[in-house]
């Protein structure tokens, strides 16, 4: 059974163990393995994100490309979920979406068409989630099935996710509904099978409860597994802890677990850090950072960032973020330990980087919804899963977050994982080895290249440092700038000039 309490800390919900689990690198995998896996579904297909869209196809990027496989199943998600509750007679679907992301829905065409024949089935139920402070948003990604399988990361069932481990400059196949081409794109998420489901459904039951005010049924303990019979697992018989965050919210209290669980792990490292983030601007990891920076013999960070954030607000608040942190951080960096990167195609477009994932020493693996910004330390709704070779039932589990590790070094680099590995063996560093690789083949394939600060102006300076668009906590938007900010008082980071 789950294990809550014994072993927990303020830094973790749950434990719980876990029959299998796989790192799936990439949409274009997860998207095939969840669709396998929704077809060997019995009782209940639990969908929980920030984002959602029908009128995406689960194989491939563009109609064209799915032609083949139309005469077995339909190639849109919610023509599939209508085709497969049809199927079988004991499925129900639900899906639980962040209400202010749904206000998209009026500009997706036939999703809302979707939606009216999912509400006229009747075993097919969607509900939007508001039960948020205002200015934060439900932003868990979470796949649940027969309270069995779980899937938690960084990977929304919505357009402009699916890419290919490839991430090809201009690839055919990557083109959302409506045609709408877009870029490289690198995401993962952890799917598990076992107790930790269970503990997943329950933490979706809960805030299908907090949003709709109704209770949604466990399932029933199944025989079968949904695991879809062709995907070979990374880990067998291990304990995963569950970590959250949540802002307060009426008489719900605040939840910071994922903040506690990123200083700890920064605190533990011996010899390095690796995170794939799709931002660097909390205060607090950044704190934390420049602790271990400022020890004699510090670890090694390896940071993977996209070259900018999406949207109009976002580059603005997190990119100035960025630049302010990394100055404050270099100043402790006496060893040159801290290193951020950003990928790019073999012919030079960037890669954006929507992965939250961390490796600690290649003893820890964490996955999940929670960026490094402050409002998934303590205002949006986040879901972090993590592998700890510390516990007992983990002490196997070491080679194989190396082998993950240069996996993921391999795709941004463009070169072999054995390549990889034995660069770091040569030069002693994974930042070295990425130069070494970078060097030896530029432009022939992808590449990982050095984030370049650049000079921001007075108006970004203001805006960076208040953490006006980027709070730690609802409400503190209003609060004097002496107790809020990226250098608030009593912090180790001293303001950039």
């Amino acid at each position: 059974m789950s294990v809550e309490g014994k072993g927990a800390s303020p830094s973790v919900w749950r434990f719980a163990r876990a029959k299998r689990a796989v790192l799936v690198i990439d949409a274009a995998d997860y998207f095939e393995i969840a669709r396998e896996a929704m077809l060997n579904a019995r009782q209940n297909v639990f969908m929980i994100g920030w984002d959602f869209d029908t009128r995406i196809r689960l194989s491939g990027g563009r109609r064209w490309w799915n032609r083949k496989r139309r005469a077995r199943y339909p190639a849109r998600l919610g023509a599939f979920i209508i085709w497969l509750v049809k199927r079988r007679r004991t499925l129900s679907v639900s899906v639980l979406i962040w209400n202010f992301g749904a206000l998209k829905f009026v500009l997706r065409g036939s999703m809302i068409a979707d939606l009216l024949r999912w509400r006229a089935n009747g075993r097919i139920e969607a509900r939007l989630d508001g039960a948020h402070p205002v200015g934060c948003s439900h932003h868990q990604k979470i796949l649940v099935i027969d309270d069995t399988l779980a899937a938690c990361g960084g990977i929304d069932m919505t357009g402009e996710r699916w890419d290919t481990t490839e991430h090809l400059d201009n690839d055919p196949r990557r083109g959302g509904p409506g045609a709408k081409t877009y870029g490289p794109w690198h995401d993962v998420s952890m799917l598990m099978e076992g107790e930790v489901a269970t503990a997943l459904a329950d933490l979706g039951r809960e805030r299908w409860k907090i949003a709709s005010g109704e209770e949604l049924p466990c399932c029933k303990p199944e025989t079968e597994s949904p695991w879809p019979a062709r995907l070979k697992a990374d880990f067998e018989d291990v304990e995963i802890g569950i970590a959250r965050t949540r802002g307060k919210y009426r008489d719900i209290p605040e939840v910071r677990e994922i903040e506690a669980l990123f200083v700890e792990q920064i605190a533990r490292a011996k010899h390095f850090v690796y995170a794939e983030t799709q931002y660097f601007a909390s205060r607090k990891i950044a704190e934390a950072i420049a602790k271990r920076l400022a020890e004699p013999d510090p670890p090694e960070f390896v940071l993977i960032n996209p070259v900018t954030a999406h949207g109009w607000l976002e580059p603005i608040a997190m990119d100035g973020a960025r630049v302010r942190l990394m100055h404050a951080v270099l100043e402790h960096d006496h060893a040159k330990r801290f290193h951020l990167f950003v990928p790019h195609a073999a012919g030079g477009t960037p890669i954006y980087v929507h992965a939250k994932l961390t490796i600690v020493d290649d003893e820890i693996l964490r996955v999940g919804s929670a960026n490094m910004n402050n409002r998934s330390m303590g205002l949006d709704s986040e879901c972090d899963v993590f592998l700890d070779a510390a516990r007992p039932a983990n002490a196997h589990i070491g080679p194989c977050i190396t082998t993950i590790r240069h996996r993921l070094l391999s795709e941004h680099c463009g070169v072999s994982p054995e390549e990889i590995a034995a660069l770091i063996e040569q030069h002693g560093s994974m930042a070295a080895a990425i130069g070494a690789a970078d060097d030896r083949e530029r432009g022939k394939h992808k590449y990982l290249e050095r984030f370049v600060l650049r000079p921001l102006s007075d108006h970004e300076k203001v805006l960076a440092d208040s953490e006006l668009l980027d709070p730690e906590r609802p409400g503190e938007t209003f609060e004097p700038m002496s107790k809020r900010g990226l250098f608030r008082r009593g912090g180790i980071l001293r303001r950039p000039d």
